[in-house]
Formats: C-alpha cells, structure tokens, sequence
C-alpha cells in the first residue's frame, strides 16, 4: 500500500525544477522568516556546536543560507529529486536522502535542527514520533526551529496544498507536542500571510532540555 510518504516524495519529485524557482529567493520578501532563522543561526552559535541539520531541506537553499550565517549545515530530504538538485545547486555542501522519522544522525550530535514547513504533510496522529526524533539528535541546549501554517482553530487542519495534502496547526497544541517530545518552547512568531489560504505563518523555537 502506497502511504503519504510514497506520495509525498513522488509529488515533490514531479515538481524540482518549478518548486526550486519559486522557492530559491523567498526569504527575500519574507522578513519574518529571514528574522527567526537568523536568531535560530546565533543561538545554535552560542551552543559551542554549530553541527545543524536543515530537515526536509528541498533544493537547499537554506542550507545554505544556515551555512552563510556561520554553521556546519547539512540538508536532508525525502525526495531524491531535490536531493539531486540541492547537491547540483551548492555542490559545497552535503545533502542526503532522508525520512524524518528515522534520521541518520547519532545520539545528540547536533547543535540545531530546522524545519522549514517540512513537516506540514505529516498526519497529526504522526508527528509526535518525528518530533522525537528530532529531539534525539539534539544535544542538551540544542535548538529546534519550526516553521508552518498555523489556525486559530483548536484542531489541526487539512487542507490541498498544491504538492501534496497538507495540515495547518494552532500554536499552542504544536507546542505541547514539542513539550512532550523533552523540547522546551521559548519562542514563537505568528503573522499574517501573503497566502490566499488564509493561514498563518507560525514559527515556534524550543530548546533541548
């Protein structure tokens, strides 16, 4: 039987060359972005150990960006396709397939992990097992920076996006599932989209403990 990953993966792998055009220089007219991935660079700086992990890293262009801002970033990905673009695109850095769920990182090896809105397709019932996972590679102090669609409802959403089905999340419930997973929640960003769907851009930041 086919699951979302199988789908998911196939999606974005019909669509590397349009999602990377569209995507490449996106920060560059979303200020708040730009913002919160900047202060999730400086922080997993302060740690001592700037080994980070950008997960669902799509065509890397915030890998890179992560490696400009002075970390060992590293991207990983579901999709070959973007894998084989990201490596073409910045054959500096390193880059591998990948599922969430079982990253191939040892033990609390990382100073930060992100994830950029690469976690918007996983089913509600499922994220907790990759937010635990995340959690895993982090070493004590580590950081987490998680961007997505947040709603003012009570439950997740499901909603089309334009690859593949996706869900929007309200901060609060996000952010007890990060508690839940040994993260400690510190800060978040909610703001208003340039998206006519309507929802939110949400970015929640929370520290190993």
């Amino acid at each position: 039987m086919v699951n979302h990953q199988d789908e998911t993966r196939t999606a974005y792998d019909g669509v590397v060359e349009l999602y990377a055009s569209l995507f490449a220089n996106r920060l560059e007219t979303q200020p708040f972005s730009r913002t919160m991935i900047g202060t999730f660079a400086e922080l997993v700086r302060a740690t001592g150990n700037p080994r980070a992990a950008d997960v669902g890293c799509g065509p890397g262009h915030l890998t890179a960006m992560l490696h400009e801002l002075g970390l060992d970033a590293f991207g990983l990905d579901l999709a070959p396709g973007m894998i084989d673009h990201a490596r073409q695109a910045h054959p500096a850095l390193r880059f591998q397939e990948a599922r969430m769920e079982c990253l191939p990182i040892e033990d609390a090896a990382l100073g930060g992990v992100l994830a950029h809105y690469s976690m918007i397709h996983t089913p509600p019932g499922e994220l907790p097992e990759l937010l635990a996972e995340q959690a895993r590679v982090l070493a004590p102090g580590g950081l987490l920076l998680v961007s997505f669609f947040g709603t003012d409802e009570q439950e997740p959403v499901r909603f089309d996006h334009k690859v593949a089905p996706a869900y929007s999340w309200p901060a609060d419930r996000l952010a007890e599932l990060l508690a839940d997973a040994g993260l400690v929640p510190f800060a978040r960003l909610l703001h208003d989209p340039a998206s006519e769907r309507g929802f939110l851009d949400a970015h929640l930041l929370a520290r190993r403990s």
